[in-house]
């Protein structure tokens, strides 16, 4: 792309309604810094529709997102689908839950409004791939297919503390990663007693001997040619943009060497499957094609 090393001109400064109702102070910080360092027209849309209108009607500014992964990924996707990708290099100032900026920092976007604003006006612009699918769909980081009995959220991360699945909180592990504490009482008292006849019964059943988990068995192929078949199931299917390419990582669940493969673009298909790309779960379907786009889109980062 041609922007890279340009000056910054004038901005549209989108800022994303949830990053406003969710850390008001880190938007007006970084409100402040981008218009006193460039000609800056603030946009404050209240819905998603707003936010699509706004960015269609940029003109010549650069657009600014305000906001965190998912604001990022929605004004991509919006310009990929008006086929102005290319015209149009993004800046993000990232505002929001630490959970909700993963991508932004793979990307190299720095977190925090006064040096993500700071990036945006004294930045280049660095070209990007972008991978889409046969839904046009974007996809700016990566996808990920879990195994069987593994929840399509489970791949964003872990809870925190580093367990390895997001939401397979294990015994003692409630809800939203907090720990369940269950007092023991003190003496066996009438009282004691009826809370622990309240705790048997609302305590969730524990199921024993379930059947196992069916396993998923998929067809994956790179370019056409064959890196995986339903003949063995698999554990966990990445893909992602590397180098101008798609890369595939096969992991089978049966013990064995992770299958690479890369090309233009990569065919999943078999068993109904579910997937997580960037922060968006999607599915059940059984067929999925994700294909590459070189430097199809801009975005500022550091220098």
């Amino acid at each position: 792309m041609s922007h890279a090393g340009a000056p910054v001109g004038a901005l549209l400064v989108l800022v994303d309604p949830v990053a406003r109702r969710l850390d008001g102070e880190s938007v007006r910080i970084a409100k402040d810094v981008l218009s006193a360092g460039a000609a800056a027209k603030i946009c404050l849309p209240e819905s998603l529709e707003e936010f699509a209108r706004a960015l269609a009607r940029r003109g010549h500014r650069q657009p600014v997102i305000v906001g965190d992964d998912r604001a990022l990924v929605r004004a991509v996707g919006l310009l990929h689908r008006r086929r102005e990708l290319a015209d149009s290099a993004l800046a993000l100032v990232p505002v929001g839950a630490a959970g909700s900026l993963s991508l932004a920092r793979a990307l190299g976007v720095p977190v925090g409004a006064v040096a993500g604003a700071r990036a945006v006006l004294d930045g280049a612009v660095r070209a990007r791939d972008l991978l889409v699918d046969d839904s046009d769909g974007v996809v700016l980081g990566g996808v990920r297919i879990p195994g069987a009995g593994v929840p399509a959220a489970g791949v964003r991360g872990g809870l925190r503390g580093g367990a390895g699945v997001g939401s397979g909180a294990g015994p003692g592990v409630a809800a939203g990663g907090a720990v369940a504490s269950y007092a023991r009482p003190a003496a066996p008292t009438l009282w004691s007693a009826c809370r622990s006849l309240v705790r048997t019964l609302v305590r969730p059943p524990v199921h024993r001997g379930a059947a196992p988990a069916q396993r998923l068995r998929l067809r994956v192929e790179a370019d056409g040619v064959l890196v995986s078949d339903v003949d063995q199931a698999v554990a966990d299917v990445a893909v992602a943009a590397r180098d101008g390419q798609v890369e595939v990582v096969v992991r089978m669940l049966d013990a064995g060497p992770a299958l690479v493969a890369r090309g233009l673009s990569v065919t999943v298909s078999g068993a109904d499957f579910r997937y997580r790309a960037d922060h968006a779960d999607t599915g059940p379907v059984r067929r999925r094609t994700w294909t590459v786009r070189p430097e199809a889109w801009g975005l500022t980062l550091p220098r």
